[in-house]
């Protein structure tokens, strides 16, 4: 069986399929490409996410590293007034507080960055906005005013040199807002005054790439004997209890001893 064209003149082309494999050829390399396309925009987003939440984890220990470091600095000094109101600072310093340069390029300004934690704004902070009552910062006049105390690279934390990392870390002291002397560059002094003995640290690890990490601690004086001298707590109670604990309850590899009390004779047997 055979077909003819019913078109005569120019309409005859119609009947022609000369071409055909070539716009198959091209519809094909269309999708083709397509396909590539969305594979490398997959692989590359979620290469960025990778990195993005390697940075953010980087941050938060090193954040956690500059507490740890600076606390040995805090041991030393004898009255924490010095630190509320600016005048001691860490040994962990890089040099005059003004920009530094991150890897990548951006640059942080300490000044503009203690102001933000201060009040929000990149700009020097009126003393009724440091006192004002937002959702962070609630607590008006006992507001913390954060003191720049330490700050530099993060490869500096260790004086070994073992760090590798790119971020940059700082760390400002203040007065715990539990203080209620309405005075937040004096240590509370009265024993009514729940915030005696008590600072607030906060430590900011910035990184390429926007990474950015904070986090804050609380810091009390103790006088208890059985924690050695001038340690200061931290993260709570539990920490002190370990740090106080002088043997193990029991020595491991020994068998375990049994002991009764009697109620009658109030004997140990």
């Amino acid at each position: 069986m055979t077909s003819r064209c019913l078109f005569a003149g120019p309409s005859a082309r119609l009947c022609h399929e000369d071409g055909a494999a070539l716009v198959t050829a091209l519809m094909a390399m269309l999708l083709l490409s397509a396909l590539g396309l969305a594979l490398v925009l997959t692989t590359t987003t979620e290469t960025a996410i990778s990195n993005n939440f390697r940075s953010a984890e980087e941050a938060l220990y090193v954040a956690d590293a500059a507490i740890e470091r600076t606390m040995q600095d805090i041991l030393t000094v004898p009255d924490w007034n010095n630190m509320l109101n600016g005048s001691a600072k860490s040994a962990f310093i890089d040099g005059v507080p003004d920009k530094r340069t991150l890897t990548d390029g951006k640059v942080l300004d300490l000044a503009e960055a203690t102001n933000m934690a201060n009040c929000g704004k990149v700009t020097a902070c009126s003393t009724a906005e440091m006192d004002a009552v937002t959702e962070d910062r609630p607590w008006a006049k006992n507001n913390p005013r954060w003191q720049l105390y330490a700050y530099g690279p993060a490869n500096d934390l260790v004086p070994t040199g073992t760090l590798n990392s790119n971020m940059y870390v700082v760390v400002w002291i203040g007065d715990d807002p539990s203080d209620n002397d309405d005075n937040p560059l004096v240590d509370g002094n009265a024993q009514t005054n729940p915030g005696t003995g008590v600072i607030t640290l906060r430590a900011e690890a910035f990184g390429p790439g926007g990474a950015h990490k904070v986090v804050e601690v609380t810091l009390a004086r103790t006088d208890s004997t059985e924690i050695e001298r001038g340690y200061t707590g931290q993260r709570g109670q539990d920490e002190q209890n370990r740090r106080a604990r002088k043997a193990a309850v029991q020595t491991p590899g020994k068998s375990l001893q049994r002991q009764e009390l009697t109620v009658a004779t109030g004997t140990v047997q």
